[in-house]
């Protein structure tokens, strides 16, 4: 069956989110396209917005409001600045975050090291996590890479980048599923794994 342009384009573009497949971007688009006028209307302005609304904190690369340099959990005088907790995506700041246990900082990699997806050191944020480190305000850092082949495969390589400045360098506790995800952790594995981190030898 031969589509408009239109929809097309659209199941075209759904079909390169992560997890979307040829049969779910059709559903989607369809049901679109069934839709009221409003639910598009909000989608349209949804997606626009996304981009020229949200910004990378300066300090530790989580997404923040555009037009402000650090994101909230930074410039809060609450949080403790001596511990810094490393995720891989913004969305595990979210997980950590629920969980209401954690009072420290973050930083956000942007994604982890993958020799086969060609992503090395210099394509994540860890030159800037090690100037953060090399100020000396910062006294432990916990890695909280995904249990992944790649995730510790980063954390392995964050603790030898760190050991220079004699920082405390945790990991933490295998609360979590081999393969898992944080995003999908449910608050109380997030808490155990918080609360029985490890140091990295």
């Amino acid at each position: 069956m031969l589509l408009p342009e239109s929809i097309q384009s659209l199941i075209t573009a759904l079909e390169r989110l992560p997890g979307i497949g040829p049969k779910s971007a059709s559903r989607l688009a369809f049901y679109l396209l069934r839709a009221s006028e409003d639910v598009a209307q909000d989608l349209s302005v949804a997606l626009a917005n996304l981009k020229a609304n949200t910004a990378f904190c300066q300090e530790c690369f989580n997404i923040t409001e555009a037009g402000r340099e650090r994101c909230e959990v930074c410039e809060s005088p609450k949080r403790d600045g001596a511990v810094v907790c490393v995720v891989e995506e913004a969305l595990d700041v979210l997980a950590l975050e629920r969980t209401g246990g954690y009072q420290g900082k973050y930083h956000v990699l942007q994604g982890v090291l993958s020799p086969i997806e060609g992503i090395g050191p210099d394509d994540l944020k860890i030159k800037e996590l090690v100037a953060r480190v090399a100020n000396g305000e910062i006294k432990e850092v916990i890695l909280a890479t995904n249990p992944s082949m790649e995730g510790d495969a980063t954390a392995l390589y964050l603790q030898t980048q760190l050991k220079q400045y004699g920082v405390h360098v945790t990991r933490l506790a295998r609360g979590l599923p081999m393969g898992g995800d944080l995003e999908y952790a449910d608050q109380n594995t997030l808490l155990r794994a918080l609360s029985g981190r490890q140091e990295m030898s």
